[in-house]
């Protein structure tokens, strides 16, 4: 993700998200996803934030790769013990079969809806065999800016498992749900967890 405008205000409002998703640390998926994984096994935080969800990956034993494009996202990553952390776009990830899980909670929604295909192949591809993938986007329809600015692109449960497949991965398991976000308003999502 690289909208500029985006970017803009995770930077300036860096502490007020963190303070807001500071509860990720003790999702019940992510406490899931932990569980699906071996151990020790290395973990891609793609669009990390302010670093939660992979503090808590590494203090359960894994090892982990956080990268988000929001340079004050990653300096609060990197506050957290365990956490390494460093400024990338969902552009940078080009590596092959060297996660055993990826990461991907309420990322990859501020990707234009033409760039998300090649960016789940990146993802399949940056899996070992059977590695495990989460996804986390909002549920709707077209592209828009939140009241902050912030770019989204919204998706139907169908054509988020379209994707999926397309790209590889076969789905495991899918959650939906409501909750207010940085703007203040309710919004619906879905999660994915699926392998390759």
């Amino acid at each position: 993700m690289s909208d500029r405008e985006t970017l803009k205000v995770y930077d300036a409002q860096a502490h007020e998200y963190a303070a807001l998703t500071e509860s990720e640390a003790r999702n019940t998926q992510l406490m899931a996803f932990i569980e699906r994984l071996p151990t020790k096994a290395h973990v891609l935080d793609l669009g990390c934030g302010p670093g939660h969800c992979a503090a808590t990956m590494a203090q359960a034993g894994m090892i982990v790769t956080a990268t988000d494009a929001s340079a004050e996202m990653v300096t609060l990553a990197n506050a957290h013990d365990g956490v390494c952390a460093r400024q990338a776009t969902f552009d940078d990830l080009v590596e092959h079969a060297t996660y055993d899980a990826i990461w991907a909670n309420f990322s990859l929604l501020h990707a234009p809806r033409a760039d998300m295909p090649r960016y789940l192949a990146a993802c399949a591809y940056a899996l070992k065999p059977n590695g495990v993938f989460h996804i986390g986007l909002k549920l709707g329809d077209g592209e828009a800016r939140d009241a902050l600015g912030r770019f989204y692109t919204y998706y139907s449960q169908d054509e988020l498992l379209g994707l999926l497949q397309t790209a590889g991965l076969t789905v495991i398991n899918i959650q939906t749900g409501r909750t207010k976000g940085l703007d203040g308003t309710m919004a619906d999502w879905i999660t994915v967890t699926s392998h390759g």
